[in-house]
């Protein structure tokens, strides 16, 4: 095989889904968390979300001069939702039990821990291939 052919797609190992139990306050009929489905986001759709999230702010001192600046937890809500399969996070009904009519509503009623919600970011991130959080990142750029 050519080491051109080797990068052909039919060569490219498809991502499976994952389950995590996202939260103890939903639970099955033997009183077990119940587990989500999620799966991997490509790296167009990360970019997508990425730029919905990203806002222009002015550049203290320099009149008229703007930077990026990712708005980081609506990033990490975003990512949450596009990568979640099960539950449906888009059911109108689902959302409608809640009173909320957004998917990242939804998702914040659903989890409504703080600490479970950093931890399925945390679950989320590693999944999409970041080792270290983005939240993780941005402290240490902060440093």
């Amino acid at each position: 095989m050519s080491n051109f052919a080797k990068f052909m797609r039919a060569n490219k190992v498809v991502k499976s889904n994952e389950k995590y139990a996202a939260t103890k306050s939903l639970c099955d009929e033997n009183g077990e968390p119940l587990e989500w489905e999620f799966k991997h986001i490509t790296s167009r759709e990360n970019e997508v979300i990425r730029e919905a999230c990203t806002v222009e702010v002015p550049v203290t001192g320099k009149q008229n001069m703007y930077r990026p600046k990712v708005k980081s937890s609506e990033y990490i809500k975003k990512m949450i939702v596009a990568s979640t399969v099960d539950p449906d996070l888009y059911d109108a009904e689902l959302q409608d039990s809640y009173g909320v009519k957004t998917p990242e509503d939804l998702l914040m009623e659903l989890v409504d821990d703080p600490g479970e919600y950093n931890d399925l970011a945390s679950f989320v991130q590693k999944l999409q291939g970041y080792d270290v959080s983005f939240d993780d990142k941005v402290k240490e750029a902060k440093n």
